[in-house]
């Protein structure tokens, strides 16, 4: 089935996006009996879900395209949060407030230099080491946030400004009970993120990100200069992270550390490795089931989340490579198969 929507004609591909787009907008609408979610606000759980895919193409960055593992993602979700509590909050103790729509680029850039930061001192390591330093790091943001009075301490910043735009009688079009407009604006959001990472995966720069998940001892012998370009994932997965985090914000209007725990990123990293790492319609796909599932099945009270955990680890036996992993990918992982099973016959 893969291979048949593969071979299509561009032009029916893109009438088939379309397509799909436009039942996305339209989901919150239609509010389908399949799909709903009972006792739950079907509006709020639909925001969650494209936050959390919008999380899931900025981490598929660095999971899915360089092929480093962060534990720690749930900082830079928090530091873009936070850039835009703090500019744009009257209860913040900066002098100058800034409306939502220009703290935006400077979340995204202080995420970016959060990744930086992360990255330069620990992107040596690889594997299980690195995995710890960045778990170290998420959970350093969240104690720093606890700690620190004039980030708000444990008590958080209240009175974040929600996204521009009003109507011309009446009120304004983001406002704190209707989360359809915040669903939509994430939507459009989504495009223009998927639109950027498939440019860079065909760029020079994913072509080295490319060769440093399939080998970075190789990729050094044939001249790819890995630090920097493993410096580079971790930025741009933090611009995506930090983006998603300043919408998050503008949405509650309220955050505080509880708003970002470890768990949090564990779930970031599922809906990429459920989805299939590399592949971006994939890591959607996991991101949706990630947060629908847990909602849509609520009336099973405590036992909606041992039936996901099974799930979870079901899936992580049965299909590793993901839902929809990308061809590369599944590639590998079958070859790393056939080798291990070559080891055990002989």
């Amino acid at each position: 089935m893969k291979n048949k929507i593969i071979g299509l004609p561009k032009s029916v591909k893109i009438l088939l996006w379309i397509l799909v787009a436009l039942l996305a907008y339209a989901l919150p609408l239609l509010e389908l009996p399949i799909v709903s979610t009972p006792g739950v606000d079907f509006g709020g759980v639909l925001f969650t879900v494209t936050i959390y895919c919008m999380v899931a193409l900025g981490l598929n960055i660095v999971v899915g395209y360089a092929g480093l593992l962060d534990l720690g993602y749930v900082g830079f979700y928090a530091v873009g949060a936070y850039s835009v509590a703090m500019f744009a909050s009257p209860q913040s103790q900066l002098a100058s407030k800034l409306p939502w729509l220009a703290c935006i680029p400077i979340a995204i850039g202080l995420s970016m230099v959060a990744g930086v930061i992360l990255g330069a001192p620990t992107l040596r390591l690889r594997g299980d080491y690195l995995a710890i330093v960045t778990l170290g790091f998420g959970e350093i943001v969240r104690l720093t946030l606890v700690n620190t009075d004039y980030l708000g301490g444990s008590s958080g910043i209240s009175s974040i400004p929600h996204p521009p735009g009003n109507y011309s009688d009446g009120p304004p079009i983001f406002g704190v009970l209707n989360a359809k407009p915040y669903y939509w604006l994430v939507l459009a959001v989504i495009i223009l993120v998927m639109a950027g990472s498939r440019n860079l995966e065909r760029s020079r720069v994913g072509r080295a990100w490319l060769a440093i998940r399939e080998d970075e001892d190789a990729a050094e012998l044939m001249g790819v200069p890995t630090f920097r370009f493993k410096l580079w994932a971790f930025a741009m997965g933090a611009a995506v992270g930090g983006l998603s985090g300043a919408v998050f914000a503008g949405k509650q209007g309220f955050i505080n550390p509880e708003s970002f725990p470890v768990v949090t990123s564990m779930l970031f990293l599922a809906a990429v490795i459920v989805g299939g790492a590399g592949n971006r319609v994939g890591v959607l796909l996991g991101a949706t089931l990630v947060v629908y599932l847990p909602e849509r099945f609520r009336n099973l009270e405590d036992y909606r989340i041992l039936v996901f955990g099974i799930a979870l680890i079901v899936m992580s036996i049965f299909r590793p490579q993901g839902l929809i992993p990308s061809r590369r990918r599944a590639t590998e992982l079958a070859d790393r198969k056939k080798e291990v099973e070559a080891g055990v016959n002989a």
